[in-house]
């Protein structure tokens, strides 16, 4: 009986395994949630699934299989598809009528006055806080007070504004299994020039990694439900939302949003953990406007990084 040389046995495993990661590149909904929400995780980290392309070609030249090298460019080039368009300069000078800031604050953040001065200095029509905790609420509303003439704050949301503030009011997207107080969403009505614009702040609830649930994210998923559906029953045609969803856009527990909005989405833009940002879990969406260009800020004393975008609010729309 004739054997395959080493070289061809590990040229097949490099290609299956290519082939494997290409797979989960373009179908990661193919992994079920069932067992400890491992779709939802891989989904997270979509992005970084594209290591496994060096990595991959790396030990195909190591081992000199041209078969290995070969089956490399599945998964390269579906990242490249997927992914390489965010990889493309913007242009941050576009014309736009609203710019927008939006910034998990952290309720252990020891410099609150420090990090509303670095966001009033960015110069955004709009300011969506989250986590304003009650001891360090009076420091951001004293350091925005100049900038920014119109503010409202639901429970530990907050918007800052330019322009008038009318009908605002708590969005309820509490899971239904928290007793204790919690109130994180917001939306309220912004007078511009343009038309009025519906503007909604939220905080979801977060994630958390571990044994034996895996990537718990049940009160996440619950809350975005309840926020897409607030969103979908929302009567003015242009939307806005800002926050902490604390997901990224390719997870499929954020469907009930996403499917709604359009995310303002150039560049990776991670804006967490603000260290070594690894995910962007912190978002700008919009119904009826058209994203310009969105980045991030630099750190402040907040464990996420602020995130800016600019809107066209095209009146056509």
């Amino acid at each position: 009986m004739q054997h395959a040389a080493p070289g061809k046995k590990s040229g097949r495993i490099l290609a299956v395994l290519a082939v494997l990661v290409a797979g989960l590149l373009v179908f990661p909904h193919v992994v079920p949630n069932i067992v400890g929400n491992l779709g939802s995780l891989l989904e997270t980290f979509l992005p970084w699934l594209g290591l496994a392309v060096p990595v991959l070609l790396g030990l195909a030249l190591l081992r000199r299989s041209a078969l290995g090298a070969a089956a490399v460019a599945l998964p390269a080039t579906a990242w490249a598809v997927l992914f390489g368009g965010l990889l493309l300069p913007t242009d941050p000078g576009a014309a736009h009528d609203l710019s927008v800031l939006q910034h998990n604050v952290d309720d252990e953040n020891p410099d609150p006055a420090g990090t509303a001065r670095a966001l009033a200095a960015a110069g955004a029509d709009l300011i969506a806080l989250e986590e304003l905790i009650p001891d360090a609420l009076p420091t951001y509303r004293a350091a925005l007070a100049s900038g920014y003439a119109h503010h409202a704050v639901v429970g530990t949301v907050g918007l800052w504004s330019t322009y008038p503030l009318t009908d605002t009011r708590p969005v309820d997207i509490k899971p239904a299994d928290i007793e204790a107080e919690w109130s994180r969403g917001l939306r309220s009505t912004v007078r511009m020039p343009s038309g009025d614009v519906a503007v909604y702040v939220a905080h979801l609830p977060s994630i958390r990694l571990g044994l034996p649930d895996g990537f718990a994210s049940g009160r996440r998923d619950e809350s975005a439900a309840a926020l897409g559906a607030a969103i979908a029953a929302e009567r003015l045609n242009k939307v806005i939302l800002l926050g902490d969803l604390n997901g990224t856009l390719d997870d499929r527990g954020l469907a009930p949003i996403v499917s709604r909005l359009t995310p303002a989405r150039s560049g990776f833009g991670f804006s967490w953990p603000a260290g070594f940002p690894l995910a962007r879990i912190d978002h700008v969406m919009t119904r009826a406007a058209t994203p310009t260009t969105t980045w991030t800020l630099p750190p402040t004393g907040s464990d996420h990084l602020p995130v800016a975008a600019r809107f066209d609010l095209d009146p056509s729309l």
